[in-house]
């Protein structure tokens, strides 16, 4: 099958070059598009590739109905609608690293023009003026720079800030004081970094949590004269409280490369105000990163259609070509064991355990957690139901997951056993690789087995005595039904078969198959 992309936004021809015929790819280069115009012509593909100028909303996502993956030629993704996305089960991808160096030069090329006065006195220059004396800067040599989120970015510029012998004080919540002693930092409350630092920079996303973080009630933490750089994004800091800060003489200076509003309102006070240098969004704008970022976005765009490997996603749990091979018979088997479940139940369950024994509880099973899910779901659900929205839409259904790792106690080298906890009582069924790659399944409820999870299977429950299984055979026999396998367990005088047919049952004959003496149960499911 062709996999049909668009690229909304302008691409390094390096970038567009991977996504050609010879990988399976119809290639459709637009960049420029508008948002009614992408809206009304998505529908067809099944990638869409954008830059900071596409806004990909919930309208265009909805409108998408082939759409598999977006990916971001860039680490920002506030111009993509995550969440529509997620809940119609595409993949959100972007590029962390392409641009890291960049950006983070470009931060460092901030601060120091901020403190110098650079493009001032460049301005002041061209107009044939000679005003030295109003251009006296700030050495930042022994002054201490304050960084807000110590990511990708963050780190390399406290590396380079370093390196300009300042002192350099961090806060993030997300990483350890090991780690930041790693990096040559100080972590610090938000607090005590505000009332340190002679310069604060800002590198965090752009999230509920850090929209207008920094704010009138920050800066009015901070040390008289601070400068403020931020090179991440617009909206995490209070541009009107920023405005009232310089104004203020609270904030000496402010370096700004985003706005909450791009490109920012002609009447901005923020752009009147001299103690501010302003630059349009160029955080990333450097040839070798545009390539870097083309390329990348390319190759993931590419490898998750063609191969389903997925990187840098922001969405679902990452899976690196190293490890799909090793984890894809987990997650068939987990994705087919939800699928039994859903088959067979009445309702869906309260409560998901899923326990990884033996091998399988040294795996990263986020994918695999995600694929029960997928199962439960996927044969209750009108819309499609992937990894990526399996685990949204079973929080929606307040079904609670949890997952537990045992190395000793499974009979099998390497095991998975799920319980359905509900109002009807529990359901347990297990399955277990063996050799790398060849699934079964070795628990259902009570009964211990060894059955292929593939194909249309009856499951009939019935007295262990003489003679059912032959009953059984008959009365397929009569309907022209061929048998092409059959696993048993018993316990306690009852048994549980599992009868791979290879066409399926009517309703009706179902019904018939109930009847027979000593069945007590009978269902058909179908795994595939």
């Amino acid at each position: 099958m062709v996999q049909r992309v668009l690229v909304s936004d302008k691409l390094a021809e390096q970038g567009l070059a991977i996504l050609d015929a010879e990988a399976g790819i119809e290639l459709d280069n637009r960049p420029g598009i508008g948002e009614e115009e992408l809206a009304a012509s998505i529908a067809g593909y099944h990638a869409l590739i954008v830059r900071s100028g596409t806004r990909v909303t919930a309208e265009v996502i909805d409108a998408a109905a082939a759409l598999k993956v977006i990916g971001r030629a860039g680490i920002g993704v506030d111009n993509v609608d995550v969440a529509a996305a997620s809940m119609r089960g595409v993949v959100v991808m972007n590029t962390p690293t392409g641009n890291n160096v960049t950006t983070a030069e470009h931060a460092l090329s901030m601060l120091l023009a901020l403190a110098r006065h650079i493009p001032q006195a460049c301005a002041s220059l061209r107009k044939g003026e000679w005003k030295r004396g109003d251009f006296v800067g700030t050495e930042l040599c022994n002054k201490t720079l304050g960084i807000v989120g110590i990511g990708n970015i963050g780190s390399i510029v406290a590396n380079r800030a370093a390196g300009l012998k300042m002192k350099v004080l961090a806060y993030d919540p997300y990483i350890t004081a090991q780690s930041a002693a790693r990096l040559g930092l100080e972590l610090v409350s938000l607090e005590e970094l505000y009332a340190r630092s002679d310069f604060i920079s800002v590198h965090t996303p752009l999230t509920a949590e850090t929209e207008g973080m920094v704010d009138a009630g920050a800066f009015a933490a901070m040390k008289d004269g601070v400068h403020i750089v931020n090179c991440a994004r617009g909206g995490i800091v209070d541009e009107q409280a920023l405005a009232e800060a310089i104004t203020a003489g609270k904030v000496a200076g402010a370096a700004l490369d985003v706005f909450a509003k791009e490109p920012p309102p002609a009447d901005s006070p923020l752009l009147a105000m001299p103690q501010v240098v302003a630059t349009p969004h160029l955080g990333a704008s450097t040839g070798e990163a545009q390539l870097n970022v083309a390329i990348a976005i390319a190759e993931q765009v590419r490898d998750f259609l063609c191969d389903g490997v997925i990187s840098n996603a922001v969405n679902v749990p990452s899976v690196p070509p190293e490890a799909i091979e090793a984890l894809m018979p987990y997650i068939i088997l987990a994705e087919r064991i939800g699928s039994l479940h859903a088959q067979l139940a009445a309702r869906i369950p309260d409560e998901v355990t899923i326990a990884y024994q033996g091998e399988a509880a040294d795996l990263d099973c986020r994918s695999v957690n995600a694929a029960v899910l997928q199962g439960l779901l996927a044969k209750v659900m009108e819309s499609p139901v992937n990894s990526v929205n399996a685990p949204i839409l079973a929080r929606e259904r307040g079904i609670k997951v949890v997952e537990m790792r045992e190395h000793d106690v499974s009979s099998f080298a390497s095991a998975i056993e799920v319980t359905f906890r509900g109002a009807d009582g529990d359901n347990i069924i297990a399955g277990a690789v063996f050799g790398g790659n060849i699934v079964r399944l070795v628990r259902f409820d009570d009964f211990f087995l060894e059955a292929v999870p593939e194909g249309i299977i009856l499951i009939l429950h019935n007295r262990d005595v003489p003679g059912v299984v032959g009953r059984v055979g008959t009365f397929l026999a009569e309907h022209s039904i061929n048998i092409a396998g059959l696993e048993l367990g018993r316990v306690g005088g009852e048994a549980v078969s599992f009868v791979h047919i290879d066409s399926p049952l009517s309703s009706g004959q179902i019904e018939e198959l109930r009847s027979l003496p000593d069945i007590t149960a009978a269902a058909m499911v179908r795994l595939d």
